[in-house]
């Protein structure tokens, strides 16, 4: 087996976002060509419920999924296809936005918020598929104890162990808790994009120790390893999915794949046409 070299790390930073959300992006437009099909990642780490109750209000989405994780907190969320509901500790929502929807996420005071929402591009073909939900509750997400390691598996499979499987891309997501002195190596897919956000702890990869709330996107290869550091804990986020190859026209909440595609959702939303599905 080919181990994978680390071709990338990325830092988060500290931003504000919605109306007032103290959060860490780490993802961004900068960062689509080499992890593609990931758009965006945004980390939430709060003890202090002032950092995100303002949410995200009512707000467009289209051409993307949207993946919400909490390992703790709420977040109440509605739609303007009058879904409504919460993303409680352990579960997560799948959002496609497709052809185009408006919802809010309002975080609820709790004793630490922590999760990421990702934003997983859409293929061209599935750019304007009708929107939908795939709420995984907590008896969907399978956990795997590996030696140290505390594998739950969101989507796809950890060996003969299966999650969730999305309907649109079939990314692999983990959440795994690496106890001191904690290790686990994984098999992974040669074609696709693989990387891994430290969540919580710092760790160490191929020899070098990573701080938490990094990422970390691997060359080629057919595994990887990641450790706790020495004398702590550690939990990170594991993503696998196949490349798209395909242009990104990325405007706010919108992806699409030409200028003249996002120009023409913009002006929908200012006339009124945004919406196809209710």
């Amino acid at each position: 087996m080919k181990n994978r070299e680390i071709a990338k790390l990325v830092r988060g930073q500290r931003t504000t976002d919605g109306a007032g959300v103290r959060l860490v992006r780490v993802l961004g437009n900068g960062d689509v060509r080499d992890f593609d099909p990931f758009l965006m990642l945004d980390s939430f780490d709060s003890t202090n419920s002032l950092d995100y109750t303002a949410g995200f209000p009512m707000h467009p989405h289209r051409g993307i999924e949207t993946i919400t994780y909490l390992i703790s907190g709420r977040i109440d969320h509605e739609d303007s296809m009058g879904n409504r509901g919460s993303i409680g500790a352990g579960e997560s929502q799948w959002m496609t936005a497709g052809s185009g929807i408006l919802h809010q996420e309002m975080p609820q005071p709790s004793d630490r918020m922590l999760g990421f929402q990702l934003w997983l591009n859409l293929p061209h073909e599935e750019k304007m598929t009708e929107p939908a939900y795939l709420s995984v509750t907590r008896d969907m997400i399978p956990r795997v104890q590996s030696g140290k390691a505390d594998v739950a598996v969101l989507s796809g499979h950890f060996g003969k162990t299966a999650g969730v499987t999305p309907a649109h891309i079939p990314a692999t997501i983990y959440d795994v808790a690496l106890s001191a002195e904690g290790e686990i190596e994984f098999p992974t897919v040669v074609e696709e994009t693989v990387f891994v956000f430290l969540i919580e702890g710092d760790a160490v990869i191929n020899g070098r120790q990573i701080p938490s709330k990094t990422a970390v996107l691997f060359g080629l290869g057919d595994s990887i390893g990641v450790s706790a550091a020495p004398g702590a804990g550690a939990r990170f986020i594991f993503f696998s999915a196949k490349p798209l190859n395909e242009p990104v026209a990325w405007g706010g909440p919108i992806v699409m794949n030409t200028e003249a595609e996002l120009q023409r959702a913009f002006d929908e939303l200012r006339n009124g046409t945004f919406i196809k599905h209710r």
